[in-house]
């Protein structure tokens, strides 16, 4: 009986590498080693950074958000309060593209806010 081996798993695994690979540069993509480790730490970025860029679009929804309402004669903290007391349940997400996309709409969620205390 023949001596089995290893070979197609380790092919199919090899391969799988070097495809996700494709793309690197020189060696990266070629080489099994170097592609290995190249994308293993894209992988990890990737996962961290998944998490990061959700805290990246509060960060700015809230620099938006903070520039309509002063621009409005109110700061950022006491609007958001004083919605939340108005029972007003908008995203900030929604908030920032109002702020940017209807100024009007946004005007009126102040005077909410305002009326608010």
């Amino acid at each position: 009986m023949p001596r089995s081996t290893a070979k197609p798993a380790s092919r199919e695994r090899h391969r799988r590498v070097l495809k996700q690979a494709k793309g690197y540069r020189g060696a990266r993509s070629k080489r099994l080693k170097s592609a290995r480790e190249t994308v293993l730490r894209a992988m990890a970025f990737a996962y961290r950074d998944r998490r990061t860029r959700k805290r990246e679009f509060r960060r700015l929804w809230t620099v938006r958000i903070n520039a309509a309402v002063r621009g409005a004669g109110m700061n950022y903290s006491r609007f958001m309060g004083a919605l939340k007391r108005a029972g007003v349940e908008i995203n900030r997400k929604l908030l920032a593209d109002l702020a940017v996309a209807d100024p009007a709409a946004f005007t009126q969620l102040v005077e909410i806010a305002r009326a608010q205390g």
